[in-house]
């Protein structure tokens, strides 16, 4: 027992320097090593120089009092037990202290085996508050490396996902990256909160999720559709709102919300449900305007990518009609950000 109290360090602080002795040479032969300060302030410069493992401090001193030692030493010292000792027995002070975080308060004068024996019970609690601290650390690392993978899993789950439709018809899964990105820097600019953006970074991907539904020779058809051909294509967003819209995940629910209306238009003349202006929910908004600029400058089975200046243009012609007004003009203002997301996400050659 004696080596195991020899590895705990004792700062003993009171201003009768006949207090620190005396608490030294018990405390000494009880087999701890001890070290004396007058006051408050000359404490703490031994705290910050040296490593202790519990303080033995009064309350009634010159220069810094023993509360405000405490209160110091409980903000910068966590690892550090205290126990408060005083001549005079104040309830009131004593809860004070307990409160503050002091793990035990002496009256004096004390007996040695008294002394001894909170000592040892400050230490013991100290080690365990230790234990339990590290423990939680440990735990709350475990969570968040636990819910970083689930967080990737689910991300790649839907980003796979997207990548499937759109295959479907030789887009390239760049497309799907461009999309996530063009919605999340278009959603807040727009001021939406954090959460909703990073959701719709996270479901974008899912806007064509219902070409999986739709037949290969109408999807990889490299002439004009007929027709009937488009009224097929048409399909394709209620088809992937039917696919998602049972997901209990909240990313998959707003996936398939932005499947279901990314082409809605403005004016109530898109589809498939001929909604207008904002009783188009927010995310088929934007991902209406980031899609439509994705599709301009990209290579399509169906045709070839124009310049983004033109591309620009035609979207200017769909203000109000095609595109929320506002987020069009959003989507312009930011178009250093747009072109250099296309660039970092650009289709391998």
């Amino acid at each position: 027992m004696k080596n195991m109290q020899s590895l705990h360090k004792v700062l003993i602080v009171d201003d009768e320097e006949v207090i620190c002795d005396t608490f030294s040479r018990l405390l000494d032969y009880a087999g701890y090593t001890c070290q004396t300060a007058q006051n408050g302030k000359e404490a703490l410069r031994m705290l910050e120089q040296q490593h202790f493992s519990l303080l033995l401090s009064d309350i009634n001193m010159p220069v810094m009092s023993g509360l405000d030692l405490l209160r110091t030493v409980v903000e910068k010292h966590n690892d550090l037990a205290v126990l408060m000792i005083s001549g005079v027995d104040d309830r009131d002070v004593a809860i004070n202290c307990l409160e503050i975080g002091a793990f035990g308060y002496i009256i004096k004068p004390v007996q040695m085996n008294e002394l001894v024996i909170n000592v040892a019970n400050a230490l013991h609690r100290r080690e365990l508050e230790i234990i339990n601290r590290r423990y939680n650390q440990q735990l709350k690392e475990l969570v968040e490396a636990r819910t970083q993978e689930l967080n990737l899993a689910r991300e790649e789950t839907i980003m796979t996902l997207g990548k499937a439709a759109e295959f479907r018809d030789n887009e390239t899964a760049q497309h799907t990256i461009r999309m996530s990105h063009y919605c999340q820097m278009l959603a807040r600019q727009y001021g939406l909160p954090e959460s909703q953006c990073e959701l719709i970074r996270l479901a974008s991907p899912l806007h064509d999720i219902g070409k999986i539904g739709i037949s290969d020779t109408i999807l990889l058809k490299p002439g004009k559709l007929t027709d009937e051909e488009f009224a097929i294509i048409q399909q394709h967003p209620e088809i992937g709102y039917r696919i998602l819209a049972d997901a209990k995940s909240e990313s998959l629910r707003l996936g398939a919300s932005i499947a279901y209306t990314h082409h809605e238009k403005f004016d109530g003349s898109g589809y498939p449900r001929k909604l207008q202006g904002y009783a188009i929910p927010v995310e088929g908004r934007i991902a209406a305007i980031s899609d439509v600029f994705d599709a301009l400058t990209t290579n399509r089975v169906y045709k070839s990518a124009i310049e983004v200046d033109k591309a620009v243009e035609i979207l200017k012609q769909g203000r109000g009609s095609h595109f929320d007004p506002d987020l069009l003009d959003i989507f312009l203002q930011n178009m250093p950000t747009i072109l250099r997301i296309k660039e970092q996400c650009a289709d391998h050659k």
